[in-house]
C-alpha cells in the first residue's frame, strides 16, 4: 500500500488524484487530520485514516501496512516543522515501510538563506539516518507563491518587492504528477532527486514585464514592516523575506530536465500561467 499524508492539501490532494490514475484505489491510503474532508476519497475506495504529525499514535494507525509512505512537508517553519517531520519519519520506520518519500525543495541546504530549505536539510539528514531507503523530492518553487507575492502588484500595475534573483517557478500540478510517477515506479530515485523544475527561471522584473507592470525595489526592512502591518507574524515576515535573500544568491535559479522527463512533456511555465490569467 502507498500512504500519502496531507491528502486534503494543495499538493497532497493533487498527488493522490494523479496516483489514482496509475494504481488501484485499494492500494492507496491517506493520512489526514480530518477524515471528513477526505470522504470523497473514501467513497472511491481509498483507505482514509486520521493521522497528524503531532499524534504518533494516530500516525501508527494511518501508516499500518504501508510499503511506501509519502510525507508531505508541513507549513510550519523552524524547529517545530522539523520536529513534526521527525515524528512522521519515526512512525513510518515503526510501521515497517520499505521506502519513505518526502517533499523537499530545490536549494535545500543547511546554509540556505531561506528557513524552509534549512528545515528540509535537517529533515533529509534525519531520513538518511533512519536506515530506511528514502527519496526526497527536490521540488521547484511553487508558481502559486510567485503569484501570491506579485498579486497586489499585478492588480495595481506596480510590483514593489525586495531585490530578487531568477527562480524556476514550477506548477503544483506538474510536481504532483511527478510524485505520482515516482510512487508508482518504486525505487526510481535513491536519496534526493535532481531539482524538479520548470524550464526557465524568471525574476520579478521578468514577471512584471510579462504582465505589463512596472518593477520597483522595496527595501528589505520596508517589505518586512509592511507584512507585519498587514498582520503577518514577525517571524513569518522574516521567513518570507528570506525567499528574496536566497533568490539573490541564486539558490532557486537552477533549471533541470528531470521534471519534464518524469511527466513526459514540458512543464507548465509561469509565462503560460500569466498568459492564461490575462485572457480569463
Amino acid at each position: 500500500m502507498i500512504v500519502v499524508t496531507g491528502a486534503t492539501g494543495q499538493l497532497g490532494g493533487r498527488i493522490v488524484e494523479r496516483l489514482l490514475a496509475r494504481v488501484p484505489a485499494e492500494t492507496v491510503g491517506v493520512s489526514v487530520r480530518d477524515p471528513k474532508k477526505a470522504q470523497s476519497l473514501a467513497d472511491r475506495g481509498v483507505r482514509v485514516r486520521e493521522g497528524g504529525f503531532t499524534d504518533p499514535g494516530g500516525l501508527a494507525h494511518a501508516f499500518e501496512g504501508a510499503g511506501q509512505i509519502l510525507i508531505v512537508s508541513v507549513d510550519r517553519l523552524g524547529e517545530e516543522g522539523v520536529r513534526q517531520h521527525r515524528t512522521a519519519i519515526d512512525a513510518a520506520v515503526a510501521a515497517g515501510a520499505r521506502r519513505i518519500l518526502y517533499t523537499a525543495h530545490m536549494g535545500t541546504s543547511p546554509t540556505s538563506r531561506f528557513q524552509a530549505c534549512r528545515d528540509h536539510a535537517a529533515t533529509e539528514a534525519y531520513l538518511a539516518a533512519s536506515g530506511v531507503p528514502y527519496t526526497s523530492l527536490r521540488n521547484g518553487f511553487y508558481t502559486a507563491s510567485a503569484l501570491q507575492f506579485a498579486g497586489q502588484g499585478l492588480a495595481t500595475g506596480e510590483l514593489a518587492l525586495p531585490a530578487d534573483g531568477p527562480v524556476s517557478w514550477t506548477d503544483h500540478d506538474d510536481l504532483a504528477e511527478a510524485a505520482a510517477v515516482i510512487l508508482a515506479d518504486e525505487g526510481r530515485f535513491e536519496g534526493p532527486t535532481p531539482p524538479l523544475t520548470a524550464a526557465e527561471a524568471l525574476t520579478f522584473a521578468d514577471i512584471a514585464g510579462l504582465a505589463g507592470a512596472s518593477r520597483t525595489i522595496a527595501p528589505d526592512q520596508a517589505f518586512r514592516d509592511r507584512l507585519v502591518a498587514d498582520g503577518v507574524p514577525e517571524d513569518m515576515a522574516g521567513h518570507l523575506l528570506g525567499v528574496f535573500l536566497a533568490a539573490r544568491e541564486g539558490e532557486f535559479a537552477t533549471v533541470d530536465p528531470t521534471l519534464a522527463e518524469l511527466i513526459g512533456r514540458e512543464p507548465v511555465s509561469l509565462r503560460t500561467v500569466l498568459r492564461r490569467r490575462a485572457v480569463s
